[in-house]
């Protein structure tokens, strides 16, 4: 029978060894590949290091699963609370076995029940076949914490950094998150792997290709933030975690304001007279918002719209616009779905959204129309009508067609809809607009006289779509000369915080996805 000293040296000498993870030989194989060892990344990820865990002692009468390959702990970031669910690829390859499917059940409950973020630092193999009954199909199995993600959506915010191999059924946790920074070089995210693949549909493809970070970034779009490394991974995690309450129910915090960056050129002088002439939408952006808050979120995907979260005046936005520098700006099926789902983000926390429209419209052609463009734009249509946050629409330069809707358009009840002197609203553009109603005309016409013919239909077309019209028809609430553009959304987004509306009453939408 051990005294109490001699207890209390076995606890600190077991307490220890599980803390060193796996054997020696794994953490050298992490450490040749960049990778951190998941106790380091906690201390890099709360406050001075410091948190509390739980279930260390978990599995620990079975040898080499020290806390059974799974850190669950709660700290503070930027002095708030969050809980944390870190995988050790050096047990087992982090792999899941049923009690490290308990304690990520157990953080969950303690995320919902303290009203939380809940972050999951992913670096995992799967399932451990060996426990599959255990640890898979039951009540309490994996399936569960997928349930509770889908359960906590919207709740509390929900982070996923990617450090590893996230694999099968496993992929789902970075699927179900709101955000996820993936570390290039060594995250992967697949259903089945290069291996499974060739063997079972004699496919070969490598493992970036399958499912790496660049490819799922820039590609897939199930990828928000592609990192460099684990440490500018955290980084980013901390830095987007600021934007946020808590939770669903707590307003968005505040910060010192800050001016904008000083540029050379105004706002009103980077904008091109010509409607169809390219520039970058970041420029207009990062003269209206504090300097250095825009964080931008799919940066890679559809890089024909632009979202990112930012803030004026020391208060969060969400932004969304169109870039023309990429397709002309044109919406496609993937720059709407990415849109859905940043919309629905800032929805779910109270984040005020500020739509940029430079848009010509939605892309058309059997490609497009193959890949669901309807089904997609439909999607970003809805999820902006239902957004109640307050939501401000500029029209920069051109808003065309459905491409109007999307962009918040007057129908959709933005708390306002402003124009700049340049911008013009219509169906389609003066070109389009002439060949669609005169083509048969033109065409009978003698060559000689086309060319003026057209251009003088085409200044008749601009002068019915001139934004002085439309303000005066009160299609919109007003033109901001671009100057004064980030003084009036200081001012209008202070008044409409007190905003209130509830969208309709019904349980929820049948969307069109």
């Amino acid at each position: 029978m051990l005294d109490q000293k001699q207890q209390s040296n076995t606890f600190e000498e077991r307490a220890e060894t599980i803390k060193q993870g796996g054997a020696p030989k794994y953490h050298e194989q992490n450490k040749a590949k960049g990778k951190l060892f998941v106790r380091d990344r906690l201390a890099l990820l709360f406050d001075n290091g410091e948190y509390v865990e739980d279930a260390l002692f978990a599995n620990c009468e079975q040898t080499g699963l020290p806390a059974d390959g799974v850190i669950t702990a709660t700290g503070k970031i930027h002095g708030r609370t969050a809980c944390v669910m870190a995988n050790d690829s050096t047990v087992k390859a982090g792999s899941w076995g049923a009690r490290t499917v308990e304690k990520i059940l157990r953080i969950q409950e303690t995320a919902e029940k303290l009203r939380v973020p809940l972050l999951y630092l992913v670096d995992s193999a799967g399932a451990r076949i060996t426990d599959q009954v255990e640890m898979f199909p039951g009540r309490r199995g994996a399936g569960r914490i997928f349930y509770n993600q889908v359960k906590l959506s919207g709740k509390v915010p929900q982070v996923c950094l990617l450090f590893g191999p996230s694999a099968a059924g496993g992929a789902y946790i970075p699927a179900f998150c709101d955000i996820v920074m993936m570390v290039e070089g060594n995250a992967s995210m697949y259903l089945g792997s290069p291996r499974m693949a060739e063997m079972v549909i004699g496919e070969k493809v490598t493992l970036e290709e399958m499912g790496g970070a660049r490819m799922h970034c820039s590609v897939s779009g199930c990828g928000d933030v592609l990192c460099k490394t684990e440490e500018d991974a955290i980084t980013q995690a901390r830095q987007y975690i600021s934007y946020f309450p808590n939770n669903y129910l707590e307003k968005t915090p505040l910060v010192t304001p800050q001016e904008p960056k000083q540029f050379e050129k105004t706002l009103e002088q980077i904008i091109p007279e010509n409607q169809n002439a390219p520039f970058n939408m970041k420029d207009l952006i990062n003269r209206v918002i504090d300097e250095g808050s825009f964080y931008e979120v799919k940066k890679l995907f559809a890089q024909e719209l632009i979202t990112g979260l930012a803030r004026i005046d020391g208060k969060p936005v969400g932004i969304i616009a169109n870039q023309p520098r990429m397709k002309g700006g044109v919406l496609f099926h993937d720059s709407a779905d990415k849109a859905a789902k940043f919309i629905n983000l800032c929805d779910a926390y109270h984040i005020p959204l500020l739509f940029l429209a430079d848009v010509p419209g939605f892309m058309i052609g059997t490609k497009v129309e193959r890949a669901g463009i309807i089904r997609h734009g439909a999607k970003m249509i809805s999820a902006m009508s239902e957004a109640t946050v307050p939501k401000i629409s500029i029209v920069v330069r051109k808003a065309y067609g459905a491409g109007l809707y999307a962009m918040a358009g007057p129908a959709f009840e933005p708390d306002c809809c402003l124009a700049l002197p340049t911008a013009s609203i219509a169906v389609m553009g003066p070109e389009a607009a002439v060949n669609a109603v005169y083509a048969n005309k033109i065409a009978a016409l003698p060559e000689e006289e086309r060319d003026s013919f057209i251009a003088e239909k085409r200044e008749e077309y601009k002068k019915d779509i001139d934004i002085y019209h439309l303000a005066s028809e009160m299609v919109i609430d007003g033109i901001v000369h671009p100057n004064n553009l980030r003084e009036e959304l200081k001012g209008r987004f202070e008044m409409y915080m007190s905003k209130y509306q509830v969208f309709t009453d019904r349980k929820h939408p049948v969307y069109p996805v």
